[in-house]
């Protein structure tokens, strides 16, 4: 089956095909007995109607309509794995030439992975922070299991820091209550920053059951979110929190461990593991950012539009959900890279043309060193998706059939082990000058090198 390619842009080719009718015949026989076995025409029996009467009836035009278009995708898959050609997006084919018994010929034209020339990955450095402390760890996850089964007494006193409260708010503007910013049997905990109303600790610290308080802030929710209210706050009780002590008793509640240093140690390795997974993340991140600006390419034009476009419209679905414009989501988060909407919309779409260069790369990578994907490491992975989003994994491997998501999940995964081999060649230090191993914990570091890669 001839076929030519001809660059137009270097991420844009045309490939012109040529089907010879001895080429196409095994499509028209198809498309011939398809049309025979729906049709019903007197005097004949269903499906055995010949050729020549579908021509008479139908036309022959139909017929090479419905055989071309069945055999331009296995003609096309042909030719672009002769020139070995990787698109990115559909290809847009318009028939040239239709020479009935003769030849149709059809061109394709299609945007396709860049050249990429890696570099040597053993001259990649990149620099981490040095691991968080395990010990503040361990007695973090120690205070939240102390915390969480805290015993809770009732007191008539006035509230204090640590104090579990239950409370009303009413908030006004200019004189007028506002509904959706008022609210009744809040448990609060005085001093614990859960992130409500500023100037709330201050307001409710001193008051008593059935005492009162107003005060200014902004509001953090509802249709008002962001204005400034009076907010008047009414403490409704006082419970005074009595934290249980870190000893085998407190083990043996909490945990399946007999004494206190069993379930220390049992902390620690989750800690240790912890730790040491977030400083591979980190230094994945630095390596990938390295290695991206140690190679130039140009983007497909119209990928890259659509990309950023997705990514936008995913964007907007997940604050119009919460509830929020951009302009109210940097108000409270006070993005460091975004001081307006368009500091925010440019850094987002960096941040998509990045994640595409870097998928290019990555697949480069992978295919010039044959890695493969098993049937393990796939079932693997829909085992962690299951786990993630609380499915099983006979409901992903359905949603993964459904909607044709196996070679996308195959590509996760590759690009996944490429990053992973990519790290291990480049050097890695932390801020200290120590050298941080980034193939150390691997079945956790390869879930984290594919969930990394696929972001």
């Amino acid at each position: 089956m001839p076929s030519t390619v001809e660059k137009l842009k270097p991420t844009r080719v045309k490939l012109t095909v040529e089907i010879p009718f001895a080429d196409l015949k095994p499509y028209l026989d198809k498309a011939y007995k398809e049309i025979a076995e729906q049709v019903t025409i007197p005097g004949f029996r269903k499906g055995k109607v010949p050729n020549t009467v579908i021509d008479q009836r139908f036309g022959r035009g139909m017929v090479l309509q419905e055989a071309i278009n069945e055999a331009i995708p296995d003609t096309y898959n042909q030719a672009i794995d002769e020139h070995k050609i990787y698109p990115m997006a559909q290809p847009e084919v318009d028939i040239t030439k239709l020479e009935d018994k003769d030849v149709v010929e059809y061109t394709a034209e299609v945007e396709i992975r860049p050249e990429v020339e890696l570099p040597d990955f053993n001259t990649i450095e990149a620099t981490v922070e040095g691991a968080s402390s395990v010990d503040e760890l361990v007695e973090e996850r120690i205070e939240l299991l102390r915390k969480r089964f805290a015993t809770t007494t009732e007191v008539e006193r006035a509230a204090a820091k640590g104090d579990l409260l239950t409370i009303n708010l009413k908030a006004t503007k200019d004189g007028e209550e506002l509904d959706d910013a008022t609210a009744e049997g809040i448990s609060y905990v005085v001093g614990d920053d859960q992130g409500m109303l500023d100037g709330l600790d201050e307001a409710v610290t001193g008051l008593k059951a059935g005492e009162s308080k107003t005060f200014t802030s902004t509001l953090v929710g509802g249709s008002n979110r962001g204005e400034e209210a009076d907010i008047e706050v009414t403490v409704v009780t006082v419970s005074e929190q009595e934290l249980p002590e870190v000893d085998d008793d407190f083990a043996q509640l909490i945990s399946e461990f007999d004494t206190v240093d069993e379930m220390k140690q049992d902390l620690r390795a989750g800690a240790d593991q912890q730790v040491l997974a977030d400083q591979i993340a980190d230094a994945r991140d630095k390596v990938l950012e390295a290695v991206l600006e140690k190679v130039d390419f140009e983007l497909p034009e119209n990928v890259l539009k659509k990309e950023l476009e997705a990514r936008r419209a995913d964007i907007e679905r997940q604050l119009a959900r919460g509830g929020l414009t951009v302009e109210q989501y940097l108000e409270q988060t006070e993005e460091e890279e975004a001081e307006t909407v368009e500091d925010f919309w440019a850094e987002m779409d960096k941040r998509a043309t990045d994640a595409l260069r870097a998928q290019i790369v990555l697949d480069v990578y992978a295919e010039a060193n044959s890695i493969d994907v098993s049937q393990q490491e796939l079932t693997e992975l829909i085992f962690r998706k299951a786990q993630q989003s609380g499915t099983t994994p006979q409901d992903e491997i359905n949603h993964m059939m459904e909607h044709n998501h196996m070679p996308e999940w195959m590509n996760e995964i590759r690009r996944g082990k490429a990053l992973a081999e990519i790290c291990a060649a480049a050097t890695v230090k932390d801020s200290e000058g120590n050298p941080v191993d980034t193939g150390l914990a691997k079945d956790a570091d390869d879930e984290a090198a594919a969930d990394e890669a696929a972001e």
